[in-house]
């Protein structure tokens, strides 16, 4: 997920390579038009000659698919048996290709920058909005989950933990852990200049693959071995399955981003393509590692289920800790830049502080409501990112180009993927609302 792209008065190839996409792991916001994200970009990114070389759009590219979606991996398969892992293979194919789409929509005006660039080419000012509001809603969402993934990991670390204040209120375990995460990453929204957070979240792909290592190093070095056979198929925990593995590849927003900052845009593709085999391979093996070690009794988060006091165990929860951490920040930037423009605060700082620190304490109540990591992902995935990384760029495609100046056979394939998409945002979606509410 990121932030990026230049408004549309901005060169496209003028910003510092790493500082393009902002926000790394899930969807995001891109600048274009939209005044929100647009501002949020100018306070961000100093404008600079030159455009990103292959190697590092790759990279970036990278960091925006490598995320906390590797740490639910494992879970994902075990909710839809090892034959699900089919499914991770064909959500990676169309992914890749409908980031094809965007590519080509791109194409069709010099004016798109950013995602929400393209839904206004498609369907003009309700176009603009309904892609925004689909990028909002994901990275709000996502922030929460991070909450939840830092509270479940330093509870492991530090089980036990308890607090009482005054003797009225005790807090412990998770919900101590969330609350107190929350305290230490509340100054980090306040800064304007995320720089800085930009390039402590360009240590995605390094992180991803140490917490590969660190679940194999588990397996092989300290003794937990490969018991877990696992389910062959499990039809009622596909939507799940589905969802969470869709989530694992919703970093959509962030390409026309990446196309823009490159010097040899043509390339793109190619680096696409590079991208999507080098994180289902890593998706891949977390997911039959993390399935063989503990089958079915996999928890939300693979760094859960491994053993305590060991220091593969710390390193990987430390690891899993520092992502979520720095990206907070990035996550609600856009979200309160957006709320500041509709309230006209501007350069009030004393407002603009009250305003994202209200974002927080809402994410903060919010995770404490719902702590359940795993069915928050799965629904982020089946209502958000299938929108996003499936359905948009369709649609947006075949409204731009039309159907006539297309083949039957790449019409009939985008509207299997609709058709299909669609199914899966439906059944995703009822079903982590089911279990969530389940949960109560």
């Amino acid at each position: 997920m990121a932030i990026g792209g230049a408004a549309p008065h901005d060169s496209p190839g003028g910003l510092p390579d790493f500082e393009q996409p902002l926000l790394h792991a899930h969807g995001g916001l891109q600048a274009g038009k939209d005044p929100a994200a647009a501002h949020d970009h100018e306070a961000q990114c100093s404008p600079e000659a030159g455009g990103a070389t292959s190697l590092r759009t790759c990279f970036n590219g990278l960091n925006a698919l490598s995320g906390v979606g590797l740490l639910s991996i494992p879970y994902a398969l075990a909710e839809g048996g090892w034959l699900s892992l089919v499914l991770l293979l064909l959500v990676a194919m169309v992914c890749c290709y409908t980031g094809q789409l965007l590519q080509t929509c791109m194409g069709a005006s010099p004016d798109v920058r950013g995602y929400p660039d393209i839904g206004a080419l498609a369907f003009g000012t309700k176009g603009r909005f309904a892609v925004s509001a689909f990028m909002y809603a994901e990275l709000y969402l996502v922030a929460i989950g991070f909450l939840i993934l830092e509270g479940d990991n330093l509870d492991k670390l530090f089980p036990g933990t308890s607090l009482s204040l005054g003797g009225v209120l005790v807090l412990s375990g998770k919900h101590l852990f969330i609350v107190l995460v929350s305290i230490f990453i509340l100054p980090t929204t306040w800064l304007r200049n995320l720089g800085v957070l930009a390039y402590v979240s360009a240590s995605g792909v390094l992180a991803s693959v140490v917490l590969v290592f660190c679940v194999l190093w588990a397996a092989v070095v300290d003794g937990v071995g490969f018991q877990g056979k696992g389910t062959m198929l499990k039809v009622s925990g596909l939507p799940t399955a589905l969802g969470l593995y869709t989530f694992c590849y919703c970093g959509h927003a962030i390409f026309p981003t990446l196309c823009n900052s490159m010097k040899e845009k043509d390339k793109f593709s190619k680096v696409l393509v590079i991208c999507f085999v080098a994180c289902t391979l890593n998706y891949g093996s977390m997911a039959i590692l993390g399935y063989l070690m503990y089958g079915d009794d996999v928890e939300s988060q693979v760094t859960l289920n491994l053993p305590e006091g060991k220091l593969s165990s710390k390193l990987a929860i430390y690891t899993a800790l520092i992502n979520p951490f720095s990206k907070y920040a990035l996550m609600v930037t856009p979200v309160a830049t957006a709320i500041e423009e509709k309230l006209l605060a501007g350069n009030k700082k004393s407002l603009n502080m009250l305003i994202r620190t209200f974002i927080v304490i809402s994410t903060v109540i919010v995770a404490l409501t719902v702590p359940f990591f795993g069915h928050l992902m799965a629904l982020v995935g089946s209502l958000l990112s299938v929108m996003a990384s499936m359905l948009l760029p369709c649609i947006c495609y075949l409204k731009i180009f039309g159907t006539a100046r297309c083949s039957r056979a790449e019409v009939a394939l985008i509207v299997m993927i609709i058709v299909l998409g669609s199914l899966v945002a439906a059944s995703g979606t009822y079903s982590s609302l089911q279990k969530i509410i389940h949960e109560f």
